[in-house]
């Protein structure tokens, strides 16, 4: 990653600038500003260099001192946290169109399968971390994103790994609710859960997880993500060869169920 992707988001970056500014027109110095606030000098300065998202508070205090006539006091709508990271955007977009979802994850519950108990340990534990409202922010919209497996018309197909049951991510009753939960989402007419066991050899699976994505015109799209970054593409021979992966990946897990069986057996352990 280059040293623009590890840099705050542009918003905070151009609000901080604008405080900044605004502050000194009004030959307004930062330990006023801070101190009519209740901030302290650095967080100010953290907040005007863009390192730190500037908060309503301090806009509006700003906004008085400064006269902005409301202008700074705007801006704090456009600081809240994207909903998705926004080099998933692309996908999610395309995911709420598709009619079919096929994924394999072989070491997480899929997202749309996800507790929201299971989502708050995983955003807890993101590096760097996260500030509350973000995390509250993505847990919402990942909720919300589930609703898709309300439609109908949409096919869902999951593979999941043992090693991504087995894991417990927040305890061992809040893992049996997760699994519980699977087990139930497993049963919905348009959703199709296999397990991958834990010793199946060499497979095309070893590679890494993906999604593939079947669009309403029949076109087919896969998204890989890594650590820091997400590829969506649509290339025909790349997407042949994953769809050809999926069959392979699918025909060497438990069948439907045997899976549900498999999920039933790991909570009862619990």
């Amino acid at each position: 990653m280059g040293e623009a992707d590890s840099q705050p988001p542009i918003g905070w970056r151009y609000c901080g600038d604008q405080l900044k500014r605004w502050r000194e027109r009004a030959g307004v110095t930062r330990e006023k500003l801070a101190d009519e606030a209740g901030y302290g000098y650095e967080a100010i300065k953290s907040m005007e260099q863009g390192r730190r998202r500037p908060s309503l508070r301090v806009l509006q205090v700003a906004d008085q001192m400064c006269g902005a006539g409301g202008l700074l006091e705007a801006a704090h709508k456009y600081l809240q946290p994207e909903r998705f990271v926004s080099y998933s955007q692309d996908f999610m977009r395309h995911e709420a169109e598709a009619i079919g979802i096929s994924s394999y994850q072989p070491l997480l519950v899929p997202g749309l399968l996800q507790t929201e108990e299971t989502m708050q340990a995983l955003f807890a534990g993101y590096w760097p971390p996260r500030v509350d409202e973000e995390t509250g922010t993505l847990v919402a919209a990942r909720l919300e994103r589930q609703q898709m497996l309300n439609k109908q018309t949409k096919v869902f197909n999951f593979v999941i790994g043992e090693a991504a049951l087995r894991e417990p991510l927040d305890g061992g009753e809040s893992h049996r609710r997760q699994l519980l939960h699977l087990r139930e989402q497993s049963r919905r007419r348009n959703v199709t859960v296999q397990v991958m066991p834990a010793g199946s050899g060499v497979h095309p699976g070893l590679d890494g997880s993906f999604v593939l994505l079947e669009m309403p015109d029949l076109d087919r799209l896969v998204y890989e993500e890594g650590q820091q970054s997400g590829v969506l593409y649509s290339e025909p021979d790349k997407v042949h060869v994953v769809s050809q992966r999926y069959v392979m990946i699918a025909q060497r897990a438990l069948s439907p169920s045997e899976s549900v069986r498999f999920i039933g057996k790991l909570a009862e352990e619990l």
